[in-house]
C-alpha cells in the first residue's frame, strides 16, 4: 500500500510520523508500540489505533507478525515537526554537528553539542 495522492495527515498523525522517523534514525530500527506509548503518554490501545490508522491511510507500512517493522511512506521533508526542529533530511542525523536531546516536556530537540569552557 502506498501513500494516497493528495492525502494530508493531521497534526497528531504528524507527531507520530515524526517520532517514528526520528526514532528509526537515532536507534537504527523503528520504534515498538511501547516506545510510542511511553513517549506520548497514552494507553496501548491508543497507540495501536493510531498505527492502524496511519497504515490504513497509506502513511506507513508494516509486516504482519514482525515486531518493529514500521516503514514510513511519507517523504521526511513533509513532516512538519522535523521542519520546525530544523532537521535537514538530506544529511544523516548521526553525522550532524547538532545532536538530539530528550526533554520531558518537549520531546526530542536539536541542541548544539557543548564545547568545553576556556579557563
Amino acid at each position: 500500500m502506498s501513500q494516497k495522492s493528495g492525502t494530508h495527515f493531521t497534526e497528531k498523525q504528524g507527531h507520530y510520523l515524526a517520532f517514528i522517523y526520528t526514532y528509526a534514525h537515532m536507534f537504527g530500527r523503528p520504534p515498538a508500540e511501547t516506545d510510542m506509548q511511553r513517549h506520548f503518554r497514552v494507553s496501548p490501545p491508543s497507540v495501536h489505533q493510531m498505527i492502524v490508522t496511519l497504515e490504513r491511510n497509506g502513511f506507513i507500512r508494516r509486516q504482519p507478525g514482525v515486531p518493529r517493522s514500521i516503514e514510513i511512506l511519507v517523504p521526511p521533508e513533509s513532516l512538519p515537526i522535523l521542519e520546525w526542529l530544523g532537521i535537514k533530511t538530506s544529511k544523516s542525523l548521526t553525522r550532524s554537528p547538532l545532536s538530539l536531546r530528550h526533554t520531558p516536556s518537549l520531546g526530542y530537540l536539536r541542541i548544539p553539542a557543548a564545547t568545553p569552557p576556556r579557563w
